[in-house]
């Protein structure tokens, strides 16, 4: 696959973190007295913006209530750091190899700056990435914002990058925009969910990712 700017998404694609966001949402969700929910619930909007993930699993919520669940959420996420060993195995030298055949990496994720910025440091996968996009400065997905601003800070069109990312809101965002995307089923979502947004492709391993990506 021949394209400038390779997009990735985090929580799920890069990292293994979907459990611990999952126990994070639940913990802090019932600490502030809402009902517990599936585990599935919680997994189904990781992607999403603190807000509209909040008014998906809870209709009607307040605004006070979604700040609250904001800082609740965060004390819950925090106690667990993200480490080399959280990434994804194959990861890391993937991002390097597609730096090496002179392509740009970037991030679109629904994590906030601050989330971002501490994971980028503490995984150590910071370096490879010249730009990265979250949710809380631009727009939650799927709304294709983040990726409007990664294509403009690297002057291409929609063909010229992919969106990579373990849940349909990743897909679906780039659909919108008309960038290609591939899917990845070790994350959130699986295959008959991601195909609904006529990806480029769906991979189930990281070597078949760097194939379609080829490297």
């Amino acid at each position: 696959m021949n394209v400038k700017v390779v997009i990735f998404d985090w929580d799920g694609t890069l990292v293994d973190s979907i459990e611990h966001i999952a126990e994070s949402l639940h913990l802090a969700s019932t600490a502030l007295g809402f009902p517990a929910l599936a585990r599935e619930a919680y997994r189904d909007i990781i992607g999403l913006g603190i807000e509209e993930a909040m008014q998906k699993l809870y209709p009607g919520i307040s605004a006070a209530s979604i700040a609250g669940m904001r800082e609740s959420y965060r004390e819950y996420f925090f106690k667990k750091m993200t480490t080399p060993q959280n990434v994804f195995a194959g990861i890391a030298d993937t991002l390097t190899d597609l730096r090496g055949a002179g392509r740009h990496c970037a991030v679109a994720t629904g994590k906030n700056r601050n989330g971002l910025d501490f994971a980028l440091s503490s995984s150590g996968l910071g370096p490879h990435f010249g730009i990265t996009q979250c949710a809380d400065e631009t727009r939650s997905k799927p709304d294709p914002a983040m990726l409007a601003r990664i294509l403009e800070f690297y002057g291409i069109k929609p063909e010229q990058a992919v969106m990579i990312g373990d849940t349909r809101y990743d897909l679906d965002m780039a659909q919108r925009i008309g960038m290609p995307s591939i899917g990845v089923e070790w994350g959130v979502h699986k295959r008959d969910v991601l195909g609904q947004y006529a990806p480029h492709a769906i991979v189930e391993t990281v070597t078949d990712l760097r194939q379609v990506l080829g490297l």
